[in-house]
């Protein structure tokens, strides 16, 4: 790993346990391109979602969670980073993160956590000798892929290829499963981290779950069968977490990867993926945790996936990071606690100006076991270091600030948008021409957050 300079600003992570009481356990799973409407629990007419309608009436319900961008590998490397993707160079999906970036499995480590990850990758190689790979980033065991994938589906377990048979979702959890009963008995607590290849495209439903949808057209049946099997995959994954004992003391929090494709997954909301209007990059989000949440709760608080890295470094008493560089996630304990009724800290959006990646999951999967088989492993392919440099004064791309209810959209050309997210959650009055000033401001402090992730992104936060 590069050596990061600690940044004048670097947060603190205070111990927030009592001496001797063992941390919590952290779950973070996800979907691949789950729309904020496609949960039954939004009032969808037609999609049954049984076990997230019981998460979102016991836990904390989030009506205001935002992916960090509106395309997939981005928003994971946020997830692991506490970080802009654009800090790191993943701009779209493909991009491998940067060797040098410090993430959540590592800075657990440090606190003596065990990690584990377990289906979608999509941040670099899953070949064992990668430096992008899962293991190279701090996960003690993982079985992932490097997209989206489907049925019987295939997993790079610790750089060995298996073949994992059932419907997607499912054999995502179970595979997670065997890992999670094995460290349960263990003294160290842990990290899951569970990233599903559905409901992405294309849309593979099982008789199982295509049975409820028989009257909708072939296309939605599949599709909800994928969201279908998510679900049943986290009731799985629940009753698990009470049979071994310790769904009490594990943190389950589950989101969207960004906005959905289909014309009803937005629930009302304006765009989709690959937007930054609404519908692209606000999400689902539930947490549960029994311990800590005792009674359910809905949030309107502003939170995005940068906010996972912080929020659980906290609470896992952690101390603070030595060469941390700077982070766009807040620690969100407080609102955890229930004593969070705003957010300060305004969130930046930067869909940067390229084009993104293929990785062709299964065919890579596919040609590496065939390799293995043959005894003739090639090497992986060097990736994840800082590709060139980025004018300082240029930033391609629409981008958005979110403050509060307000909200800032500026196009690529610079065009500016004003909405009120209380009022205007679907984005159709524009109030830039009546608050100018507003719009400055805000512009002015978009800008320069933009230069701070241009000079992250120009490897400024690393060590020559």
């Amino acid at each position: 790993m590069n050596k990061i300079p600690i940044p004048a600003f670097a947060f603190f992570l205070l111990a927030c346990l009592p001496s001797g009481a063992k941390s919590p356990n952290f779950i973070l799973a996800m979907a691949d391109d789950q729309g904020w409407g496609d949960m039954g629990y939004q009032g969808h007419k037609v999609l049954k979602t049984p076990n997230f309608d019981e998460m979102a009436t016991s836990g904390l319900r989030f009506d205001r969670f935002y992916a960090a961008a509106p395309v997939c590998s981005p928003t994971r490397a946020s997830c692991l980073t506490g970080r802009h993707p654009n800090r790191m160079g993943v701009f779209k999906w493909g991009y491998p993160m940067r060797t040098g970036e410090i993430t959540i499995a590592e800075a657990l480590g440090k606190a003596g956590y065990t990690a584990g990850h377990f289906g979608k990758w999509h941040l670099g190689s899953i070949r064992a000798d990668s430096k992008a790979c899962p293991g190279s980033n701090g996960f003690d065991e993982w079985a992932s892929s490097p997209n989206f994938y489907e049925n019987n589906p295939l997993f790079s377990h610790n750089g060995k290829v298996i073949e994992v048979k059932g419907e997607s979702s499912l054999a995502t959890m179970e595979t997670a499963l065997q890992w999670i009963r094995k460290v349960a008995k263990g003294k160290k607590p842990f990290l899951a981290v569970i990233w599903f290849g559905n409901p992405h495209v294309p849309h593979i439903g099982t008789e199982e779950f295509l049975k409820p949808y028989a009257k909708e057209s072939k296309a939605y049946q599949n599709f909800y069968a994928e969201i279908s099997g998510m679900d049943a995959a986290m009731g799985l994954l629940r009753k698990e977490l009470g049979a071994l004992n310790i769904r009490d003391k594990t943190l389950l929090w589950y989101t969207s990867d960004n906005g959905g494709l289909k014309p009803n997954s937005m629930g009302g909301l304006s765009g989709k993926k690959g937007s930054l209007l609404e519908g692209g990059i606000r999400v689902p989000a539930l947490l549960e945790w029994p311990d800590r949440i005792t009674k359910p709760r809905k949030t309107s608080v502003p939170c995005n996936t940068s906010d996972f890295y912080p929020t659980l470094l906290e609470l896992a008493g952690a101390k603070p990071i030595d060469n941390q560089p700077p982070l766009d996630g807040i620690s969100l304990v407080p609102l955890i606690n229930g004593k969070m009724k705003e957010r300060r800290k305004p969130m930046g959006f930067w869909d940067f100006k390229a084009p993104g990646r293929s990785r062709r999951a299964t065919a890579m999967l596919q040609s590496l076991r065939q390799e293995q088989l043959a005894g003739k492993q090639l090497p992986a392919p060097k990736e994840g270091h800082v590709e060139r440099q980025y004018p300082t004064n240029a930033f391609p791309g629409p981008s958005a600030w979110i403050d509060g209810d307000r909200k800032l959209l500026l196009s690529s050309g610079g065009q500016a948008k004003l909405f009120d997210l209380s009022k205007d959650p679907a984005e159709k009055n524009d109030l830039a021409s009546r608050n100018s000033k507003e719009v400055d401001s805000m512009r002015k402090s978009l800008r320069a957050w933009q230069g701070s992730v241009l000079n992250s992104l120009n490897g400024k936060d690393y060590l020559k």
